[in-house]
């Protein structure tokens, strides 16, 4: 049987590596180990800490030259959703989430797969195989769910759950103040919907029915293309020196 301490965790620090979103520019990463009992306890304060999760490892950039990646949480309680964001909203009114134990499964691999291939073929993540996609999901110690975008059918309002082709997943860890979206995708082919936007809208719905304060996106890094969508949602704290500070 493996026996995992619960002292202290151990951090340890990366190699340089090419940055992925900006040129010319070497990326490291501190990063520790999410098991055991308390792993669950550790990701909310490293999440709160600037942190991501990825599987069972906690990471946060560490690198010597660049401090431009940015941790950012919504304040859901406080959020008012633009003009377009309702236009969204109502375009997807026929669409359930359903939360679903951190389980994988071939549709989910299929969505992701064509993800990928439409979206970041070039990406790290690009060469990922269905046991890859497996461990991404199931390998963690911390309350994670897989939530499942379907539209609604003739039944859902008796099952709570959609019916039909699955169109949107997202990967999220329930922590005590708020959610964190791990990860996410969505079937490239539908692009009328908007389909990214709205799972973050719906989870910032979830998380103010849960009377949580919180939504994490992980990292915002300033003139990233592919990353300009998150500071749409406000309002927003980002982490600096002086701790989580409301940008504007």
């Amino acid at each position: 049987m493996t026996h995992h301490q619960t002292q202290s965790p151990q951090f340890f620090l990366t190699a340089p590596s090419p940055c992925p979103y900006l040129e010319g520019q070497y990326e490291r990463k501190v990063f520790t180990h999410l098991v055991g009992d308390k792993a669950p306890e550790l990701n909310d304060l490293l999440t709160q800490g600037g942190f991501r999760r990825s599987q069972n490892i906690a990471y946060r950039p560490a690198c010597e030259t660049c401090r431009a990646c940015v941790s950012v949480r919504i304040l859901a309680q406080e959020f008012q959703p633009t003009k377009s964001m309702k236009r969204i909203v109502k375009r997807n009114a026929d669409l359930i989430g359903t939360a679903h134990d951190a389980e994988p499964s071939t549709e989910q691999y299929s969505l992701f797969r064509a993800y990928l291939d439409a979206r970041h073929r070039r990406g790290g993540m690009s060469d990922m195989t269905v046991l890859d996609y497996a461990m991404m999901v199931e390998d963690t110690h911390v309350d994670t769910k897989v939530i499942e975008y379907r539209r609604r059918g003739p039944d859902s309002f008796i099952t709570g759950r959609g019916e039909g082709p699955l169109l949107a997943v997202a990967l999220t860890d329930q922590m005590t103040d708020g959610l964190s979206m791990v990860y996410s995708f969505y079937d490239p082919a539908v692009e009328d919907r908007s389909l990214g936007t709205f799972m973050i809208l719906d989870h910032i719905r979830r998380a103010t029915a849960a009377g949580l304060p919180h939504v994490y996106l992980g990292y915002w890094v300033g003139g990233a293309r592919k990353m300009a969508y998150k500071v749409r949602f406000k309002p927003q704290e980002h982490l600096g020196p002086n701790g989580w500070e409301r940008f504007e």
